[in-house]
């Protein structure tokens, strides 16, 4: 059998960072460990005897960064997240979870973004731009009274949180017609809660597994609830397989999209054995109406090797397709360009920190996913050391 972290649990999911030893095969993993390099961190599939509720929510407690505010209440919903998703509270998960949220928050489920009214006046300014609205037809529309009696223009500058934002927008879009004219029934809040996880994806997976709390208004505002915050933020970060031995290749996906990281690490060996530089930033087909009309850089550089990989550009490109999913690593595609691009007995990396600029209004320095990766990392490092302690 493969050796292969990540390997399905019993009940065919995937649990995150869960390195610890399937304690009646000790031998297996440890003949499997003399067989193959990279196996140190065997993924299980028996986590052991699992946390009663109370012991549980104490692990994560003590796990929590010091002075962090009402800890009792953040065990809680991390331990409900873990359980109805079926995630092992084990200390590998839990310091991830809180590393994440450390990093993104400092534990506060609406966090105060800095400047909040000046970016968002710049996304107004910069959408009216573009739909052809002159700037004084958008601030009359946005100085009429809102639902609550202020006008949206107060309110706006009065906002400290996406989740105050977020509000202000759902009414601007759903009852004054500029609204819809500038954002077509989209909102401009795209991330939140503690976690800042993307609202598309909290509401992918609620329709892909059951959300397990009532939704009140919209999923969208569950997300800027701690419960909803952190469920979904733990959906992103480990309710998916991943074949990492460690979890600095997570945190990566984590901001930059689940399998990143592999992805990357693909794209360096297609570049490898095809001579052809490609930035490695884990999007292996072009996405939007575009992508379905023509190949990008790194489908391109792929088909230079089709007669090499014994495979048509269709099969190439199908291959590609998968890239967002668990069964790319699976194909002829990744076996075969791997095969021929590795050394002999050095083999490449099956992950690598993607190399992308992170690009966001909020953010005001040249920031990469990297950085992001490695402070969390650090952050990670400190909950481990709490727990050796």
């Amino acid at each position: 059998m493969p050796c292969r972290a990540g390997d399905s649990r019993a009940s065919g999911r995937r649990v995150a960072q869960a390195a610890r030893w399937r304690r009646p095969a000790l031998w297996l993993a440890a003949g499997c460990l003399a067989v193959l390099a990279g196996c140190a961190t065997q993924q299980t599939t028996d986590p052991g005897p699992p946390l009663d509720p109370a012991r549980g929510r104490a692990l994560i407690t003590r796990l929590l960064p010091p002075a962090t505010p009402e800890p009792a209440a953040w065990a809680t919903d991390i331990y409900a997240a873990f359980a109805a998703m079926e995630i092992a509270p084990t200390p590998e998960n839990i310091c991830a979870v809180i590393a994440v949220t450390e990093q993104e928050s400092g534990f506060r489920a609406l966090p105060v973004v800095p400047n909040l009214a000046a970016i968002t006046w710049r996304e107004i300014d910069r959408r009216a731009e573009r739909a052809g609205v002159p700037k004084l037809i958008v601030r009359a529309a946005l100085a009429v009274p809102s639902p609550n009696g202020k006008s949206y223009s107060e309110r706006i500058d009065a906002a400290r949180t996406e989740g105050e934002l977020s509000r202000i927008f759902e009414d601007f879009i759903g009852m004054v017609p500029m609204g819809q004219r500038l954002f077509a029934g989209w909102n401009p809040v795209r991330t939140g809660g503690p976690m800042q996880v993307s609202i598309a994806f909290a509401e992918q997976h609620a329709a892909d597994k059951a959300y397990p709390y009532p939704v009140g208004d919209s999923l969208r505002r569950e997300v800027f609830t701690r419960r909803g915050g952190m469920y979904f933020g733990i959906a992103h970060l480990l309710d998916y397989p991943a074949p990492y031995n460690t979890p600095l290749y997570r945190f990566a996906d984590f901001n930059a999209g689940h399998y990143a990281s592999r992805n990357a690490a693909f794209q360096n060996a297609v570049s490898t054995a095809s001579g052809i530089p490609l930035a490695l930033d884990g999007d292996l087909v072009l996405h939007g109406p575009e992508g379905a009309e023509r190949p990008g850089s790194t489908e391109l550089a792929t088909r230079v090797l089709g007669k090499h990989l014994n495979l048509s550009d269709a099969a190439i490109r199908r291959a590609l397709e998968q890239g967002t999913t668990q069964d790319f690593d699976r194909t002829q595609l990744y076996e075969r360009v791997f095969a021929l691009a590795d050394p002999p007995g050095r083999p490449l990396p099956r992950a690598m920190l993607p190399n992308i600029r992170l690009q966001s209004p909020k953010i005001t320095r040249k920031l990469t996913t990297a950085w992001f990766a490695n402070r969390v990392n650090e952050r990670y490092g400190r909950c481990r050391a709490r727990e050796a302690a």
